[in-house]
C-alpha cells in the first residue's frame, strides 16, 4: 500500500462525505476513499452513509480511530476482501461471467448476472418466497463480517460524526443513527433489502422496538444530517447509482430494477433540489448566507463505467469484480482531486441543475 502523500503548509481541508448505497458497487466507494485518504491535505468533517455506503463509513471510522488514515485504508481493504471471500453479503452467491449466449461479456459487463442461470432461478424464487419463509432464523452473512471489522464502542469517540440511515418499515420514515446509538444491527438495517433479508429489529430511544429496511428508500444517502451536524460547507457526494439508463426496460425484471433505481434516487434529488434553491437565493442576495448554509457541492462518480452494469451485478461479490470497482473508484477520485483541489473551501465543483435537475439526458 502506498504511503500517504504528505504536504506541508495550511491545515487540511475538512469536507463532509455522503456515500451512496448500491450493494457490491460500494467497492467503487472503497477505491474513492482509499485515494482520498492518501492525501494529508484533506480530512473529513463528517460522514453520512446508506447501505453499502454505511458499511464503508463505519469501517473507515473504525480504522481511523485505531490508527489514522493508514489504518483506515487497511481496514477498508480488509473489509472488502472479506466481503469477496464470504460471497453472499449482498445476496446469494452466484457465479458470474455468463450472458444469454453463454459467452463472457466484454469488459466490466462480464459481471452482470441478467442471463446467468443461477441468478434467473434466484429471481424467480424470490418472487414466490419471502425471507420469512426461506430464512426463518434470519441468518445474515454480513453480520459476521461487520462484527469482525466494526467496533461500535470505538466509534462513540470517533474523530468525526457518523450518520447512518435506515428506513422504518411501519412509517417509511428515515432513522439516522449516529455515534451514540450506532450498532451492528443498525448497519445491517441500513443494508437490508427486504426481498433478501428479514427486517432488522433495533430499539428506539424509548425502548420500543422498530423494524427497518434499507436506508436507500428514505435517503441514498441522507444529506440533511450533514447540513445540521457538521460545520463544513464542502460536501462531497460519492455517487454509484447511474441517473440515466439509455435503454427502455421491457422485461419484468428490468422494469422492477429500474423502478427501484428511480425510487432510490428520488430522495437524493429532493435534497439536492432544496440545496440548489438555497444556493440561488444566496446568489441573488435574497437571504443572508449567515442564516442559511450555502453548501459547496462536489461529486465523484463514473457513469461511463458503472452505467454498463445492470442492477443484477450489485449482488455479485466476485473478488475480481470488487477489485475492478476499487480501481475505478481510485481513478475517479484521483481525476476529481487533481482537477478540483484548488476549489475546495472556495467554490462548488458540482453544478446541481446541470447534473441532476435538467430534463436532458
Amino acid at each position: 500500500m502506498p504511503k500517504p502523500r504528505t504536504t506541508t503548509g495550511p491545515k487540511p481541508i475538512a469536507i463532509d462525505l455522503a456515500l451512496q448505497g448500491g450493494g457490491s458497487h460500494g467497492a467503487f466507494t472503497w477505491g474513492v476513499l482509499d485515494r482520498l485518504l492518501e492525501d494529508e491535505s484533506l480530512s473529513f468533517a463528517a460522514v453520512s452513509g446508506t447501505s453499502a455506503g454505511a458499511l464503508s463509513a463505519a469501517v473507515l471510522a473504525t480504522g481511523w480511530a485505531r490508527g489514522g488514515r493508514v489504518a483506515a485504508r487497511e481496514a477498508l481493504a480488509s473489509f472488502w476482501h472479506d466481503v469477496g471471500a464470504t460471497g453472499s453479503c449482498f445476496g446469494a452467491p452466484v457465479p458470474s461471467g455468463l450472458t444469454m449466449t453463454g459467452l463472457a461479456a466484454p469488459g466490466l459487463s462480464t459481471y452482470n448476472l441478467d442471463w446467468n442461470p443461477a441468478y434467473l432461478w434466484l429471481n424467480q424464487f424470490l418472487r414466490l418466497f419471502s425471507p420469512y419463509q426461506f430464512d426463518p432464523l434470519g441468518d445474515n452473512p454480513l453480520r459476521k463480517v461487520l462484527v469482525k471489522h466494526v467496533q461500535c464502542e470505538v466509534l462513540k469517540g470517533s474523530e468525526f460524526p457518523l450518520f447512518i440511515t435506515a428506513t422504518a418499515v411501519r412509517t417509511g420514515q428515515p432513522r439516522v443513527f449516529d455515534r451514540t446509538d450506532l450498532s451492528v444491527d443498525a448497519l445491517l438495517a441500513s443494508a437490508c433489502l427486504p426481498q433478501l433479508f428479514k427486517a432488522v429489529a433495533v430499539p428506539l430511544p424509548d425502548g420500543r422496538i422498530e423494524h427497518y429496511w434499507d436506508g436507500g428508500y428514505s435517503g441514498n444517502p441522507a444529506l440533511w444530517p450533514l447540513i445540521y451536524g457538521s460545520e463544513s460547507l464542502d460536501l462531497l457526494l460519492v455517487r454509484i447509482n447511474p441517473l440515466v439508463r439509455p435503454d427502455l426496460p421491457d422485461t419484468p425484471a428490468e422494469i422492477t430494477d429500474r423502478v427501484n433505481e428511480i425510487g432510490f434516487n428520488a430522495t437524493l434529488l429532493g435534497e439536492l433540489r432544496a440545496i440548489a434553491f438555497i444556493q440561488k437565493l444566496v446568489a441573488e442576495g435574497r437571504i443572508d448566507p449567515k442564516e442559511y448554509k450555502n453548501l459547496r457541492m462536489h461529486m465523484v462518480s463514473d457513469d461511463h463505467a458503472l452505467g454498463t452494469l445492470s442492477p443484477s451485478s450489485k449482488m455479485n461479490t466476485d473478488p475480481a469484480f470488487l477489485q475492478a470497482l476499487f480501481d475505478l473508484g481510485r481513478v475517479a477520485a484521483d481525476t476529481w482531486w487533481q482537477l478540483n483541489r484548488k476549489h475546495l473551501g472556495k467554490a462548488p465543483t458540482l453544478d446541481i441543475h446541470k447534473t441532476f435537475l435538467t430534463q436532458e439526458a
